[in-house]
């Protein structure tokens, strides 16, 4: 799904939704690692709520040797620079409106 860049994040509040976005900020993250840090074992679905939320989160299909020797294509998820534009604005937002509640 692509999701237009000028397209605005709508936020959450769900715990698993913050725990991927905060690894997403850091650094690109496997599917595998994204199912561990979120809390989750179905992270396309997870990364398909983001993105209904406004997120691009694009998948690279990365090469990549799997446990038993075989060459795989690994799914890596990162934020492009308009997500995480939007998550840093979505972030002051939501710390403005907590400040003034």
């Amino acid at each position: 799904m692509k999701t237009p860049p000028n397209t605005k994040f709508t936020g959450t509040d769900n715990p698993r939704h913050l725990r991927a976005i905060q690894a997403l900020m850091t650094r690109p993250q496997r599917r595998e690692h994204l199912d561990m840090i979120a809390g989750c074992s179905n992270t396309p679905e997870l990364i398909a709520e983001l993105r209904r939320r406004g997120l691009h989160v694009p998948c690279e299909r990365v090469p990549d040797i799997d446990r038993d020797g075989r060459t795989i294509k690994r799914g890596v998820y990162h934020f492009v620079e308009s997500d995480r534009r939007k998550v840093n604005a979505w972030i002051r937002q939501r710390d403005a409106a907590r400040s003034t509640a």
